[in-house]
């Protein structure tokens, strides 16, 4: 009788570990579907930064050759 409920712990216990590997199986992946959603995000605003920063450098061109040209036409 002693085996039989051991044989049933141990079950049981086995049946425990399987459905706790399965939850953490499904919120790994949705762990993974999230990570890539936020790499995702992370590209797209490193991308508008960079045409940000690319902008930026054209103004300052711009408005170096402006006060180039004010120079110019002052001194």
């Amino acid at each position: 009788m002693e085996n039989i409920s051991m044989l049933e712990k141990l079950t049981n216990k086995i049946d425990e570990l399987l459905k706790r590997c399965s939850e953490l199986k499904e919120e790994n992946e949705t762990l993974k579907k999230e990570l890539l959603t936020f790499k995702t995000q992370a590209q797209k605003k490193d991308e508008e930064i960079q045409k940000l920063q690319d902008e930026l450098a054209m103004r300052d061109l711009e408005i170096d050759e402006i006060i180039r040209k004010i120079e110019n036409f002052v001194g």
